[in-house]
C-alpha cells in the first residue's frame, strides 16, 4: 500500500505536468476497480452448503446405525462416501463429519471457514474468504486487474525515471527518485 501513497504523491503529479493529466486519472480508476473486486470478492457467499438439520443428521446417523449394528463386533464410523446415479452416470459423494451432509464432486470443508464450499478452490487469506463457485469471477477479476495496475504503475515509474534521466544522468535519477524515502522509511 505504501508504493501506492509514493507513486501518487512523487510520479502522478510529474507525469501529469510532463506528458497528461490522463495517466493519474487512469491510474486511480484502476485502484478504485482493484478495491471494487477485492470487496466483491471479499464479502461475496463462496458457495456454502448448508449444514444438515439436527432431523436430517439424525436420520443419517439412523441409517448409518442400522447398516453397521452399533452393538455389534464390526462396527464402523459412518460410511465416507455414497453411490449415487446421475444421467446413468456413478457419482460418489464425500461425507462431511463437521457438517453431516454427503458433499457433491469437487465442493470441500475450509477448516477455517468452517463450511463446505460448492467448487472449493482455495481459502485466500489476503480476501479473508474462501474461493468457490460463487465468487470466483470475482476473484479473478481482482487477480487481473491489480496484475493491469502493478503494470501500469511500473511503466508509470520507469517512464518517470527515463524523463528525469534525459535531464540529468541515470544515477542522479535514481538518487532522487522517491525510492530513497522509503528505504530510509523500511530500513
Amino acid at each position: 500500500m505504501k508504493m501506492k501513497h509514493v507513486y501518487f504523491t512523487f510520479s502522478c503529479p510529474f507525469l501529469a505536468a510532463r506528458i497528461s493529466p490522463v495517466l493519474p486519472a487512469v491510474a486511480g480508476a484502476l485502484f478504485l476497480f482493484v478495491f471494487a473486486t477485492l470487496l466483491r470478492t471479499s464479502f461475496s457467499d463462496p458457495g456454502v452448503i448448508p449444514r444438515a438439520s439436527p432431523e436430517e443428521a439424525a436420520d443419517i446417523e439412523k441409517l448409518i446405525e442400522i447398516s453397521n449394528g452399533s452393538n455389534s463386533p464390526t462396527y464402523r464410523p459412518p460410511p465416507r462416501t455414497k453411490e449415487i446415479i446421475v444421467n446413468g452416470q456413478t457419482i460418489k459423494l464425500k461425507y462431511c463429519f463437521t457438517c453431516k451432509i454427503f458433499r457433491p464432486p469437487r465442493a470441500s470443508h475450509c477448516s477455517l471457514c468452517d463450511n463446505c464450499v460448492e467448487r472449493f478452490d482455495h481459502h485466500c487469506p489476503w480476501v479473508g474468504n474462501c474461493v468457490g463457485k460463487r465468487n470466483y469471477r470475482y476473484f479473478y477479476m481482482f487477480i487481473m486487474s491489480l496484475a493491469v495496475l502493478c503494470v501500469f504503475i511500473f511503466a508509470n515509474v520507469t517512464i518517470h525515471l527515463a524523463m528525469v534521466a534525459r535531464e540529468t544522468n541515470f544515477i542522479e535519477a535514481i538518487k532522487d527518485s522517491p525510492a530513497r524515502y522509503l528505504q530510509k522509511n523500511c530500513f
